[in-house]
């Protein structure tokens, strides 16, 4: 997805990405030394993942997913955070998701994003690839809402205030197609209690809209040595063994267990009416032409009486 755009929903524990032990991307503290700290993130279940599209099944029972009070967020003033990791906007409760196996509230989200002139970007990947925003050539008005405040949070610990706005507008237009499997937070502490939704489609933003957040954000406070704030996400970890379904037919895909017993009952069952169609063709077209034979015979025999 674009960005790699973050909604974190369910339990406030959650937010303690924010807090804790001091953790970077790379060097010393770097994601590679997280689960020393973080034991957690060492777990069989980590996020985000490389979704293989040939080996992810198609679900028929995954329904759309459906916000509501995206679009109407209310009348306060939403709080935009550098936290030194990513630019941060807090939602109001009133914000969930429709869909999903119980409802759950939304608290925040945030963007991950790669390097200016360098590919990549996003956490999750598909088939390895990827990406770094969907880019066209004009701006998104829901995504300037927190793009034009980033230069009153330029440096880590800096919050504002943004107007409330159509948060809906953050997500893709096809909320339909998306992948579903069991993960993690990606920050530390790394928490095994994610339910994923990685949406198909993905979001737009006009190239100046991404190099406005490449170029704006410091991971470091006012009066340190400015660290610009880029490659903000986490490699792939791996699946062990956990499924990814979809709720879409993805090119390549396969189908599951339960579909590959129903289709070939279902290929079965039509050839076995398809041979018994053919017999009862075959046996009537038999019969038809007995019975022609019969006639010929019997009116030779007629004739030949006649001719005496």
């Amino acid at each position: 997805m674009l960005l790699f755009l973050n909604f974190l929903l369910g339990l406030i524990r959650i937010l303690a990405a924010d807090g804790g032990s001091h953790w970077t991307y790379e060097g010393p503290h770097g994601q590679d030394h997280w689960p020393a700290t973080y034991p957690e993130c060492g777990g069989n279940a980590q996020s985000p993942i490389d979704i293989q599209t040939e080996r992810v099944p198609f679900d028929s029972e995954l329904p759309v997913l459906k916000p509501h009070g995206y679009d109407q967020p209310g009348t306060e003033p939403l709080s935009l955070h550098n936290n030194g990791h990513t630019v941060q906007l807090s939602l109001p409760p009133t914000l969930y998701l429709g869909g999903l196996p119980r409802n759950y509230v939304a608290a925040q989200l945030h963007l991950h994003w790669g390097r200016k002139g360098q590919p990549g970007g996003s956490e999750h990947q598909v088939n390895s690839e990827a990406t770094a925003a969907e880019v066209g050539e004009n701006q998104s008005p829901a995504y300037e809402h927190i793009l034009s405040h980033l230069e009153t949070i330029r440096y880590r610990g800096q919050t504002t205030l943004v107007p409330p706005f159509d948060v809906r507008g953050l997500l893709p237009p096809e909320l339909g197609e998306y992948y579903r499997y069991n993960g993690s937070l990606t920050t530390p502490p790394c928490y095994q209690s994610v339910l994923w939704t990685v949406f198909h489609r993905k979001a737009q933003i006009s190239m100046g809209q991404l190099e406005k957040l490449q170029e704006t954000l410091f991971s470091t406070e006012k009066d340190s040595p400015s660290q610009l704030l880029v490659q903000n996400y986490r490699a792939p970890q791996p699946l062990n063994h956990r499924l990814v379904v979809a709720s879409f037919i993805p090119e390549g895909a396969f189908y599951s267990t339960g579909e590959m017993v129903g289709l070939g009952l279902g290929i079965l069952f039509g050839c076995l009416f398809l041979l018994l169609a053919g017999y009862f063709i075959a046996r009537k077209i038999r019969r038809n032409r007995l019975g022609e034979q019969k006639n010929v015979v019997f009116t030779s025999s007629r004739r030949a009486t006649t001719d005496e």
